[in-house]
Parts: C-alpha cells; structure tokens; sequence
C-alpha cells in the first residue's frame, strides 16, 4: 500500500466518523436535547416542565412527569392494572410482538402504555390515566384497554371525576380486531361513568390521532388542550391527497382544532392544575364563589316571598 492510498482510507475513516448518526440509545442517555435554537440541557428543559423558554413548544413527556406536574411530586397512588395474554396472535413482522414489548417494558418502566393514578387537585380527589407514547407510541391495546376500564371502574366505585390525559397514534395493530376493540370497551365505559353522573376532563397531548381520537379522547364533558399538540385522525399528506386541496395552516393542531370546535380550550402546561381544579370544582359545585352566590340567590328569594305574603 503507497502513501497515496492510506491517505484516503485515512480520509475515509474520518469521513465516516464525522457522519456517523448517533443511536436512539445514545440520543436518549444524552444529557442534552435539542429545539429551536439547538442543543439545550434536560436539566434545564426539565426545570421548566419540559417547555422550551424561547418558543414555548411543550416537549412530550411520559404520566409519572405528567402527575408530578398535575398533583405534585409522587403525590398520588400508581393502581396495578390486569396485564391480559402477551401477543395473543403471535405477531411478527421484523421483530416479534413479544420481543417489542419487551423492549417497551425495559424503556419506560411499565407493564402497558397507560398508567393510572389516583390523587388530588384543589381538595377534590381524581382519578387519572396516561399514556407513554414511548410505551409503541401509546397506540391501544388489549391491556391498554384493561387499563382504562380499570380506571373508570375505580372512578365509578369511589364515585371521583376522571382525567384522561391522551396521547398516541391510534390502535396497535399487532394485536389486530383485539385492540380495535378496544375503541368500543372505552366508549362504554365513559357511558358508564357519565352515567353516575362523574365528570370526564380529556386533556389532549402531542401527538393524538387515529383510533384514539376517534374514541376516548373527543368524548370529554370539556376538552383540554396543550399549546401546539398535533390532533388528528389520518395524516395530512393522505388527507390532502384525498380532496385535492391545499390544507389550511396548522391545520391539524390544537390551536385550529379549537376554532373548529373540537377543544374548549388550550391551556400551558404550568397552569394545567389549576385550570382543571378550578373546572372540577365547578363541575361538581364545589366552589365557593358559586356557593356563595347560590345562597345569596336563595335568601333574597325567601325575602321576597316574605314580602310579598
């Protein structure tokens, strides 16, 4: 080999090392992310509820963030929930359903892709369900399923509203007509519960789509939102190749979906509890404010009859 040639396998190699792309492992060990003006520290993205301070974009996170922020830190109860049969259709594709799950268990620490909580906002005791779009990216399954009636059940039973904080692509189709399946399982089960006359507050996350908006998550008593959250069912691209037409704007985030009428209103991540203390105790005329007037209305009615016999 003469010089020339190990100068450009030297090259090469250097080459290589520079483009080589770092691993969705390395990526997610990093101590740094990135958003709009580049790399930033977990730290201090985590110090501010996982929003960026420049362009406000709310980064997703997983339901243990998610209750930290809601109810405070580790200030609630974490329910096992049933786990049914793993890969009851024995599904492989390039990597088995089961080992999939396995990978998704060893990365979020849970059994299922939802988690639910019971804890309290305002005084007013609420059970909650979150979903870890980590967890093969939130879409629904049987156990997700299990999860979520479980939560109702537990609602109904202690008789405290429900929050569902949505997240995902839709239903996971390894587990094919069983996790469809799971979009009618949850819509009885919400019948249920406003059956009981229990309140149902949906906050909506980046990103909710397909089977997931199609169920649970736009059958709230009030929906919530996130700034800039992607709401959809198909994608853009397939929706616009479909009418032939150029698509509005922002067409499918929470900002737009809201003039539409499909979210009451977008709230920023730091004033989530409050707002959904402040509407439970509407909701459940546990507010002083209302109480109070109530009883004014109530004696200046009782004087005026005295007045008038």
């Amino acid at each position: 080999m003469n010089w020339i040639t190990k100068i450009i396998k030297a090259g090469e190699k250097i080459k290589t090392a520079i483009h080589k792309r770092a691993s969705k492992e390395d990526i997610a060990n990093s101590d740094w992310t990135s958003c709009c003006k580049g790399p930033i520290l977990k730290k201090d993205l985590e110090e501010n509820l996982w929003v960026c301070p420049d362009c406000n974009k709310h980064h997703r996170i997983g339901p243990k963030q998610r209750f930290d922020i809601l109810f405070g830190k580790n200030n609630y109860e974490i329910f096992k929930t049933p786990i049914p049969k793993d890969d009851p259709l024995e599904w492989t594709d390039t990597k088995s359903y089961k080992d999939r799950l396995k990978i998704a268990r060893k990365k979020t620490g849970m059994t299922c892709g939802m988690m639910v909580v019971s804890g309290s906002i305002n005084n007013i005791k609420i059970t909650a369900v979150a979903s870890d779009f980590n967890f093969l990216g939130a879409s629904m399954a049987a156990a997700e399923g299990e999860a979520f009636l479980y939560g109702i059940q537990h609602a109904i039973e202690n008789k405290t509203p429900f929050l569902c904080v949505s997240a995902g692509g839709g239903m996971r189709m390894m587990e094919s007509l069983i996790s469809l399946s799971q979009m009618t399982r949850t819509t009885l089960a919400i019948n249920e519960l406003k059956q009981n006359n229990l309140p149902y507050l949906v906050c909506i996350t980046d990103p909710t789509a397909g089977g997931i908006t199609a169920s649970y998550a736009m059958l709230g008593d009030i929906h919530l939102s996130e700034p800039g959250a992607l709401i959809a069912f198909a994608g853009a691209r397939v929706i616009q190749g479909t009418v032939k037409e150029e698509l509005p704007e922002g067409f499918q985030k929470s900002e737009y979906v809201k003039k539409t009428g499909f979210v009451d209103i977008i709230i920023e991540r730091k004033n989530l509890s409050k707002k959904i203390g402040t509407l439970l105790s509407i909701l459940l005329n546990k507010n002083s404010a209302i109480s109070t007037e109530k009883n004014e209305t109530t004696e200046n009615t009782q004087s005026l009859s005295k007045v008038a016999s």
